[in-house]
């Protein structure tokens, strides 16, 4: 059976994710892994099917409570939240349920896989299942994925490579439903049904028929109450007053404006809870984690006993995190009798003094479910209880950015609050950042638990939490304009080359979307097209106040000297003509003019060609990290100053100027290794380089309108492991790039030798790791660009750094530094198969391959279904002469790979053998 992967990634329109849908209905039965002798009787798998559709079922109840959620009142989504709840736990303990049962078959020699490879054919293929009931598997395909790795069989690897491929498949589903899932679980307006595939709406039709909402909450004791106005309307006597409740709790509603309390329920979880205390350590963010006890321990005869949980919980209140009560068993403590409330209360309460005897003394009811005798109860424990006011629903909506849109919604209409998230979700870890960045970015504070109340931490500039950049950005545009062909004007070589390279890197490696690049070349960009494309495909293009705009031009520029003797910048369309340059060029006011009336929260023009007279101003403040967001920017980057000649002899057929400036997208440009690119960076790294080897001095500014903010590119995490088809750069590229690091590091080095001109301070540069750097404004005057402070990172996030900087170094065949980078990689994170997998390829390039053979064989341990490290190992093996070890290498490689890039290669060296 070919996996999931093979049919959903293949769906690269909406008509073929509607063939893919079809195909997964008449899939056939796999055959059985070799190694796997079938037993005459066939495996009896219906108990874990079972178990399997109770968790779908449970997964289905809890979208038909959520799926007109915009149109129910408050009362009825609180009822609705809490059944919600109740069945998610149930989900839960399904998937605890299938964990066990997935690993006692994995010890079965007889059937184990055989039943296994049942629950994947129903979770692939069954009939029954929508793209989106899916989603519900995950957590136990991710748990499955875990257990096989620690099998060192091949048809256990042949499974990994299968669930892998599922969990990669189920990431596109998430994709391609991610607005309807916004929808859906928002409060936004009903869907328009124009999608030419399987329909989100059509899905909802199918569980209607199989679930009634008003049943659901009946099955979990909950029937929803008439409102307080018709019981008004029916009985005076019958109005309810919360005025009691709200004396005796704390809601977010009466937080100052602006101010933000973050909480996670259900931990502490081994995995996401440490990764949740790591997103908030970067953006210096408070919180209260109302743990579960019983993943804390176990308490008997009066006495607590932690347990190996209790160590995350240990490490949340070391870090200054709350620690806080969320019951026993998160059990509905509204329906419990007043013993076993009181149990659920002090035996948490115990636990929690075993982490920390200065616990937190706030306690959140499971479900949001109080009562008045819980509260009685948690008054004479000396506990107060902590409501919410914004749900994060992340409980249950399957899609990150969906979770984070609906927090900022909440937040955006009622100004503060107190947010409820899960630390059991990966989709909480992934959906964190993208809420936290918007807060930050618009100057929202955190408020932490006093003792008292919550209250925002006055701290010390000097104290602040490290900071953090965030690209913010909703959509990302392009205008990219290359002319070679000129009419009247000299022909370039490389214009048109250089566009097309630029485009290639914004989509596939910055993500713009491909139909929001609008790329003119020769022909195509005469003086009505290139306006056409500002005013008419990009300025009534629905812009949005969080977008981008990047604009590149690679061809002729002229200058005109006024009457008033300043000069005039001009970009030159296709169809000018020297002699009326004034009337057929694009003066640079123009596309000033452009720049303040777009909407976009930054822009960047990157100029190819030779200016000056642009009329920049000099950009303001050094320290725009966390403000970014908040300010407008429009930026400008030259390839050099007026009347110089651009060089247009760079590597690849690209000009010198775009080479550096492609090198530095590349990574080079992140000069203080935090994972982003601002426009400033890539200035401070391409002016000085290609002043250094070419006779032309780019220039860098601010334009008119702009208030400090910085146009960010967000590096992508490199993925790629290794191999003989890594493309690696050509020899007269490498040189080049020896002589651009050299000339960006001289500058470095040159200003932190020069002394502080007189009545000026020299900035320190002891709290950054890019160094400030001189480059010219665009009238000719030195401007300082300001050094970019270290950004604090986890330990995960600084392996990843590293082997993507080991990454850059192999494809310059700098092969000792980039074996430093992937060992500090292993340094940092041990289990990181990538990073062993790129060592091992760095020793095998440097003719060690016995000690690549060794790093083969760990990544394979570490990633038993890893099909690209078997053919790197039976490389290294053939290269030692063990053709038995080489021999079983490559057969490993096919029985995993057979199609793979690498399977030609394989079968030429089984042959030699």
């Amino acid at each position: 059976m070919p996996p999931l992967k093979k049919i959903l990634l293949a769906a690269t329109t909406l008509i073929a994710v509607i063939v893919a849908a079809t195909l997964l209905t008449t899939r056939t039965k796999p055959p059985a892994p070799a190694g796997i002798e079938q037993s005459a009787t066939a495996p009896n798998a219906e108990p874990l099917l079972q178990r399997a559709r109770e968790l779908l079922a449970a997964q289905r109840k809890i979208i038909v409570l959520l799926g007109d959620e915009a149109a129910l009142k408050v009362d009825s989504r609180r009822s609705i939240n809490a059944v919600g709840q109740a069945i998610f736990h149930d989900k839960l303990g399904l998937i605890a349920a299938l964990e066990i049962e997935t690993d006692a078959l994995l010890s079965d020699k007889t059937n184990g896989i055989a039943n296994i490879e049942k629950l994947l054919d129903y979770i692939e293929s069954d009939a029954d299942l929508f793209d989106a009931d899916r989603l519900a598997f995950r957590e136990t395909l991710r748990a499955l994925q875990r257990q096989i790795s620690k099998v060192g069989t091949l048809p256990a690897a042949k499974l990994h490579k299968r669930v892998g491929d599922d969990l990669d498949a189920l990431a596109e589903i998430e994709k391609n439903y991610e607005r309807e899932m916004a929808q859906i679980f928002s409060r936004f307006e009903k869907r328009a049904i124009t999608q030419k595939r399987e329909k989100w709406g059509d899905y909802l039709v199918h569980l209607a028929k199989r679930h009634n909402r008003e049943q659901i909450l009946k099955d979990y004791a909950v029937i929803e109450p008439y409102s307080p106005q018709k019981l008004a309307a029916m009985d005076a006597s019958a109005k309810v007053s919360e005025k009691a409740i709200a004396e005796t709790e704390i809601y977010g509603k009466a937080l100052p404006p602006k101010t933000i309390v973050l909480t996670f329920d259900d931990g502490p979880h081994p995995r996401y809870t440490d990764e949740i205390e790591a997103i908030l350590k970067q953006y210096g963010a408070p919180a209260v984690f109302f743990q579960v006890g019983k993943n804390l321990g176990s308490v008997a005869a009066g006495k607590a006993t932690l347990g190996a949980n209790a160590k995350v919980a240990t490490r949340l209140s070391d870090a200054g995190f709350e620690i806080a009560n969320h019951s026993f068993s998160h059990s509905k403590l509204s329906k419990a009798n007043s013993d076993d409330l009181k149990t659920e209360i002090t035996n948490t309460d115990a636990l929690l003094r075993e982490v920390n005897a200065k616990r937190s003394p706030l306690f959140r009811f499971p479900y949001g479910a109080g009562s008045p005798e819980g509260l009685r109860l948690l008054s004479e424990a000396k506990l107060k209880s902590v409501m919410w006011n914004i749900d994060s629903l992340d409980w249950a909506d399957p899609v990150p950015r969906s979770i984070a849109d609906r927090v900022l919604r909440e937040i955006d209409q009622q100004g503060s609050g107190i947010v409820l998230f899960h630390d059991i979700h990966e989709r909480t870890v992934k959906a964190l950042p993208l809420v936290l960045d918007r807060l930050v970015a618009e100057g929202y504070k955190f408020a932490a638990w006093d003792g008292q109340t919550f209250s925002v931490k006055k701290t010390k500039e000097s104290d602040a939490a490290p900071q953090t950049v965030t690209t913010g950005y909703a959509n990302s545009w392009a205008i990219l304009i290359g002319i070679d062909d000129y009419a009247k004007w000299p022909k370039l070589s490389h214009a048109v080359n250089d566009t097309k390279a630029m485009q290639q890197t914004l989509v596939q490696r910055f993500g713009f979307a491909p139909e929001r690049v609008v790329t003119l070349t020769n022909g195509a960009a005469t003086r009505t097209g290139i306006l056409s494309a500002f005013h008419d495909k990009l300025a009534h293009a629905q812009l949005a106040k969080n977008d981008r705009v990047f604009v590149f031009f690679a061809g002729h520029g002229a200058t005109r000297k006024l009457s008033s003797g300043r000069d005039l910048g001009y970009i030159v369309p296709v169809d000018a003509d020297p002699a009326q340059i004034a009337a057929e060029g694009i003066a640079m006011t123009e596309i000033q003019n452009i720049a303040e009336s777009l909407t976009a929260k930054h822009v960047l023009f990157v100029m190819d060609s030779c200016y000056s007279g642009l009329g920049l101003t000099r950009g303001g403040g050094n320290n725009f990290l966390r403000e970014n967001a908040k300010r407008i920017g429009r930026q400008m980057l030259t390839a050099g100053g007026a009347d110089e000649m651009v060089a247009d002899n760079g590597p690849n057929g690209h000009s010198v100027f775009t080479w550096t400036l492609l090198q530095a997208l590349q990574g080079k440009g992140d000069l203080n290794g935090d994972g982003f690119i601002t426009a400033t960076e890539l200035a401070a790294y391409v002016a000085p380089a290609v002043a250094g080897v070419a006779a032309q001095t780019p220039a860098f500014g601010s334009l008119p309108g702009s208030q400090g903010g910085e146009f960010v590119f967000e590096l992508p995490v490199e993925a790629e492991f290794l191999n003989d088809d890594t493309k690696q750069l050509s020899g007269d590229a490498i040189a080049l790039n020896t002589k651009l690091d050299a000339m960006q590091a001289e500058a470095v080095a040159d200003n932190a030798s020069t002394p502080p001109k007189k009545g000026a301070a020299k900035k320190s540069n002891t709290t950054s790791s890019a160094s400030e750097v001189v480059v010219p404004d665009l009238q000719g005057r030195e401007r300082t660009l300001p050094a970019i402070a270290t950004v604090g990172t986890s330990v995960r996030q600084q392996a990843q750094r590293a082997n993507d900087k080991g990454l850059q170094l192999y494809r310059e065949k700098r092969y000792a530094e980039a074996e430093s980078a992937f060992t500090e990689a292993l340094k940092l994170r041990a289990d990181f198969a990538l990073a062993a997998n790129n060592l091992g390829f760095v020793f095998y390039k440097q003719d060690k391959f016995a000690e690549a053979a060794r790093w083969f064989e760990q990544t394979l341990k570490l990633d038993p279904s890893r099909a690209v490290a078997y053919l790197n190992l039976g490389e290294a093996f053939a290269k030692i002469g063990n053709k038995e070890k080489a021999r079983a290498a490559y057969q490993s490689y096919l029985a995993l790979a057979p199609a793979g890039t690498g399977a030609a290669q394989a079968k030429a060296a089984l042959e030699k053998l």
